[in-house]
């Protein structure tokens, strides 16, 4: 018997204004099968997370394209 599946859930490329994202759940709950579409408030303490974790990985990033002339050879 194979899965079944109750719910998808959708991430956003990036955090939208609550009315423009209406035009985008608007289109979701013309799709077939699709009964509700709920929305998830951004919380600031998301969003500093998310920068700092970016920040970590361009810094290591950075520093494997271009290793300090400090380490060791």
């Amino acid at each position: 018997m194979t899965d079944r599946i109750h719910s998808f859930t959708v991430v956003l490329e990036h955090d939208m204004r609550a009315d423009d994202a209406e035009t985008l759940a608007n289109a979701i709950r013309h799709l077939r099968g699709v009964i509700s579409v709920g929305s998830n408030i951004s919380e600031p303490g998301q969003y500093v997370a998310e920068q700092r974790v970016r920040s970590d990985l361009g810094g290591k990033l950075w520093e494997v394209l271009y290793p300090s002339k400090g380490g060791s050879q």
